[in-house]
């Protein structure tokens, strides 16, 4: 099984990426909405298909990139049943399996932080997800959402504790760092719920938190509650189609990539910006007839020399310093910006024709 954890640094929030990766298949869990691009680069990249995102609950710290997944990936989106949302294409219960490939997540139900939280834990019972529930030395606030302390005290004793004690777990969120826990670790040291201390111990501590509403929560719960689709959602899918100019991939680096069979078709309607040195532009790797020479410490300095409302594509030996050039035309307005990936060595691999070498 494959297995990813990813990050926003924003929300402090973690996703997880699982896949089973001889039948091609993925699951995704807790997806972030700003990071819709860069985690379906990285499916696409490993050559995958995302089979369904899974909500471990109605986040109220960031929006839920479920419904673009859907629309650009063709996702299904799965959510808790007591959650209370709208257009998930399935809702789960405790105890239920959600199979990808020849592996499968169990549900189990875990709420205390909001009424509809659910843990996740891999069949073999050596992986949990456990949302926002139980973090690693810590647990989800229960002040709002159907939040309730001792109902939170007993999901966490009798759900997750309940799990072998290498049971590795994996927060939804961490402020400080840390990435993982165990069953173990958590019975004895978290500070909250952990040792000796009892259910009116636990209750006492998180009546006394004090903390204040989450800064997004009056945006992400409504957008949530509808499975991540809003106005800025869609927006977003319209922004991706405007770069159907030509067949791109997004990369998991950030920036967009065109093949180079495209753009041998394709000559008279893009800018071609060879960011290589004078001597590679007439060395013997050659360049691509119309191709423009402006190396990659000159771009900066030439960018109103390029028209705007054309599409430019960025080429280099190997794909790296045009990589770079794309990110900086991108961060100055252009809207229409693709790397050439593989540069001119991928350009020569598959035969197409060059000149000046």
């Amino acid at each position: 099984m494959l297995f990813r954890q990813l990050f926003d640094p924003v929300s402090s929030t973690y996703t997880y990426l699982l896949a089973d990766v001889a039948a091609g298949t993925a699951v995704l869990v807790d997806p972030v909405f700003e990071q819709a691009r860069r985690d379906s680069a990285l499916i696409r990249e490993l050559g995958l298909q995302l089979q369904y995102t899974v909500e471990t609950h109605v986040h109220a710290d960031h929006v839920t990139a479920a419904w673009r997944h859907q629309q650009l990936l063709g996702s299904r989106i799965i959510v808790s049943a007591g959650a209370g949302a709208e257009g998930a294409d399935r809702c789960v219960a405790h105890g239920e399996l959600i199979e990808f490939g020849q592996c499968a997540l169990v549900v189990r139900e875990t709420p205390g932080h909001t009424a509809g939280c659910i843990t996740l834990v891999l069949g073999d019972k050596s992986l949990a997800f456990t949302g926002d529930c139980l973090l690693v030395r810590g647990c989800g606030r229960t002040d709002f959402q159907g939040g309730d302390a001792r109902t939170m005290y007993r999901s966490i004793h009798e759900q997750i504790f309940s799990l072998p004690s290498s049971c590795q777990l994996y927060p939804g969120h961490d402020y400080n760092g840390n990435t993982v826990t165990t069953v173990a670790e958590e019975r004895e040291f978290n500070p909250r719920l952990g040792g000796l201390l009892s259910e009116a111990d636990f209750v006492g501590y998180m009546q006394n938190l004090g903390l204040p509403h989450p800064k997004q929560i009056d945006v992400a719960v409504p957008a949530n509650r509808r499975c991540g689709y809003s106005e800025a959602a869609a927006a977003a899918i319209a922004i991706d189609a405007d770069q159907a100019w030509a067949p791109l991939v997004f990369t998991y680096a950030g920036f967009w990539e065109v093949p180079a069979h495209w753009v041998e078709e394709h000559l008279g309607s893009v800018q071609l910006v060879d960011v290589r040195e004078p001597e590679e532009f007439t060395g013997s790797l050659g360049h691509i007839e119309g191709a423009r020479l402006l190396p990659l410490g000159e771009l900066k300095g030439a960018l109103e020399s390029l028209d705007r409302d054309r599409p430019v594509v960025t080429v280099c030996r190997a794909g790296g310093r045009s990589a770079q050039a794309a990110v900086l035309l991108q961060r100055a307005g252009f809207g229409k910006v693709a790397n050439l990936g593989g540069g001119m060595l991928r350009w020569h691999a598959q035969g197409l024709p060059v000149t000046g070498s």
